[in-house]
């Protein structure tokens, strides 16, 4: 590889993770180029909560800010475009965007995010981030004492269902899954969660509210909020390309990161969704803030080494 053109890091997804590892990198005046979609998985809500001193904030305002912010530094920048391929060169990576222009970096940053597979209910995904939720330490409080349903779609909703009782009166909502087991039952009881077993037919509501669930039996159970735990896909094929070890969590693949964040590929780092089995805008900043800072070390403390 030729070093003059060689980057010191090329990072793969522009959102709350891929930004933070590249601020780090920038602050250290290493060269780095952020390639992103401009479809980040929380493009759908309308406010991001928790995040520190940004509590209800729109995400898409938090990344523009981001982005403008990042775009101060000489050594860093954005570039709108998908990453096609990705694989190890002598010396460091060589990436190949869809437009066919290539990358060579010492050091990859992995931060493509996940997107969500949806049970396929009618009425369901037009709701997602709105009155249908993933998570209620992002979004309970804004419905908080409401009429709040869980949706039996993972081997953890009941679990789901008993945190979701804190923020309002919560049904369970098995859609025809077999019932809970009597120790998880009496769990459910003791927290006030009722259960509801007939299967679901369609969300109805205003628009993007949500107002009521169709069973299958003709009734309609009132619900003002239901949380799903959603399945969740890599966005990019590079983790495997790279041969990234990837592990299988309890919503989806997650990319195996020791606490460096860096992945079971040398030189390539991992941060957000794709990196942790629990997701949370938090975690993905903090994540590639990890993942910036310990790529930069790696770029001064390697050639010491050698």
């Amino acid at each position: 590889m030729n070093d003059d053109l060689l980057l010191d890091a090329v990072v793969i997804g522009g959102s709350f993770a891929g930004l933070s590892a590249a601020l780090q990198l920038a602050r250290a005046r290493r060269s780095v180029r952020i390639l992103d979609t401009g479809r980040p998985r929380n493009r759908f809500a309308d406010a991001a909560h928790g995040f520190f001193s940004r509590d209800g904030s729109d995400p898409r305002t938090l990344v523009a800010a981001a982005q403008a912010q990042l775009r101060r530094y000489p050594s860093a920048r954005l570039i709108a475009a998908e990453a096609a391929s990705a694989r190890a060169v002598d010396g460091g990576f060589e990436v190949v965007a869809q437009d066919g222009s290539v990358l060579a970096a010492r050091k990859l940053v992995l931060a493509f995010g996940v997107n969500d597979t949806l049970p396929p209910l009618p009425g369901l995904r037009e709701r997602w981030g709105k009155s249908v939720l993933h998570c209620p330490y992002c979004h309970g409080y804004e419905f908080a004492g409401r009429r709040l349903g869980v949706l039996h779609s993972a081997s953890f909703s009941a679990h789901q269902a008993l945190l979701v009782a804190d923020w309002g009166p919560t049904t369970l909502y098995l859609n025809g899954a077999p019932a809970p087991d009597a120790d998880t039952a009496a769990q459910l009881a003791r927290r006030g969660v009722a259960i509801e077993p007939a299967p679901i037919v369609a969300l109805s509501g205003e628009e993007q509210a949500l107002s009521a669930l169709r069973l299958a039996d003709g009734r309609e159970a009132s619900v003002d909020a239901l949380f799903v735990a959603s399945r969740v896909r890599f966005n990019s094929a590079l983790a495997e390309q790279l041969g990234c070890v990837i592990d299988e969590g309890p919503m989806g693949p997650f990319i195996r990161t020791d606490d460096s964040r860096q992945t079971t590929v040398p030189g390539v780092y991992a941060a957000g969704d794709i990196a942790r089995a629990m997701h949370n805008a938090t975690w993905a900043a903090a994540d590639g803030v990890t993942a910036g800072a310990s790529a930069h070390q790696a770029l001064v403390f390697q050639p010491l080494a050698a």
